[in-house]
This record gives C-alpha cells, sequence and structure tokens, in this order.
C-alpha cells in the first residue's frame, strides 16, 4: 500500500490572506508554531507561502544596488512589503491528498521547504497542511502491515511463502531463500524498499537459473 498525504496530513490549513499585515503573518507564526504560512485568494485557494526567511528580510535587507540580480530584487521587494500578498514566495508549491507521501517528500527536498499546502484536486481550495514531521510516521508502521505489502510484492512476481522467508523488525526487512532466475532479484529487492516504511534490506537470495551469465563464444 502507498501512503497517501490524506492519510498524514494536518486537517488544520494554517493560512492568511492576501491583505494580511506584518504583523498577523508573525502573530500566526508564533501562534501554531510554524515556520511557513500559505497566502490564499478570496476563494481560499493558495497564491504563495510567506516563510521566517521572507519575514527576516525587513531585519538583514541592506538595500538596494545597482549590481542586484533578479534574487536580490526579489529579496528587496519582500523586505518592502507590509503585507503577506508583496511578501510572499509564489506561486505556492501544493499537493492533493492524493499525492503518495513519497512524491510529497520529493517536493519538499526539491524546493528546500518543509511545509506544503494540501488542496482540493477539484476545487484547488486550501484543505490542510502536510509538514515534514507529518511524513515521518510512514516509517513507524506496525511491522505487520509492512510485512503484508512485502508479501503482496512477492505474489506479484510469483512467489510465495515456498520461496521466501520473510521477517520484519524496526523497519528493517531479512529475506532469504531462491528465486527461479537471477534476473528477478534486482527488481525484488527494488520493490520492496520502496514500501512504505521499510528502512533496509537484508537480503540473502539463492536462484535456480543464472540467466545473466554470458555465455562463451562459440569457437
Amino acid at each position: 500500500m502507498t501512503a497517501k498525504v490524506k492519510d498524514v496530513m494536518g486537517k488544520v490549513a494554517i493560512a492568511v490572506p492576501m491583505d494580511a499585515s506584518f504583523a498577523d503573518l508573525v502573530a500566526t507564526m508564533q501562534r501554531f508554531k510554524v515556520g511557513a504560512v500559505t497566502v490564499i485568494d478570496a476563494d481560499r485557494r493558495p497564491v504563495g507561502v510567506v516563510s521566517e526567511d521572507d519575514i527576516l528580510l525587513k531585519e538583514i535587507d541592506p538595500g538596494e544596488s545597482v549590481l542586484d540580480g533578479p534574487r536580490r530584487r526579489e529579496e528587496h521587494r519582500k523586505a518592502a512589503g507590509t503585507k503577506a500578498g508583496q511578501i510572499m514566495t509564489r506561486p505556492a508549491i501544493t499537493v492533493t491528498g492524493g499525492t503518495s507521501v513519497r512524491d510529497a517528500a520529493r517536493l519538499m527536498h526539491r524546493n528546500r521547504i518543509k511545509q506544503l499546502p494540501v488542496i482540493d484536486a477539484m476545487t484547488g481550495r486550501i484543505v490542510g497542511t502536510v509538514h515534514q514531521g507529518d511524513l515521518l510516521r510512514v516509517f513507524v508502521r506496525p511491522a505487520e502491515d509492512i510485512l503484508a505489502d512485502i508479501e503482496e510484492v512477492a505474489a506479484r512476481l510469483n512467489l510465495g511463502p515456498d520461496d521466501l522467508r520473510i521477517t520484519v523488525s524496526g523497519g528493517v526487512v531479512t529475506m532469504s531463500g531462491q528465486v527461479p532466475r537471477r534476473s528477478d532479484i534486482k527488481p525484488l529487492l527494488h520493490a520492496v524498499r520502496r514500501v512504505e516504511g521499510v528502512v533496509e534490506v537484508d537480503a540473502d537470495l539463492a536462484f535456480l537459473v543464472d540467466d545473466l551469465l554470458i555465455a562463451p563464444p562459440l569457437l
């Protein structure tokens, strides 16, 4: 089973309107103990995000220079802003409840952010927020749930209890047994490592046929 954002997300949508004041932004972050808040339009659709970094630009911005590039000019714009719509980073990077936890984690890593607004797939309106800490829940899945998913993976590769012996403890999967072909091992291990909650795979697998062996040339 692939965990979805809807399985781990917070149901409280921490958001402010575009005309929220600087003071309101700071108060919201402190009240909810978050490092960023989503900025929404009149229809509750995310249009940007204000982070602590954006807020702190007002304190550290040295002022404009003729040598400034696009990034510095953007930082000056934020530092001069007094409303959420002027300070925010845009556009808002969002996910839906149906987005996989794995894809949400990739988005956070790629964009160096720690939370994502969750929107309704039909209306685009914000329905919640998912934080990095929420995504960690997949690593505390019960061992029996992880084992059931691995057995399902094995069954799709036509491997059953007679072929494999599998145990799970603390997210570590131990596998032993025999597969029909040597080429079966790599896709099996790849699929097992992608099961939600798997931290490590310790495999000792034999094979009946080495179909990867290169035959010597005929003389």
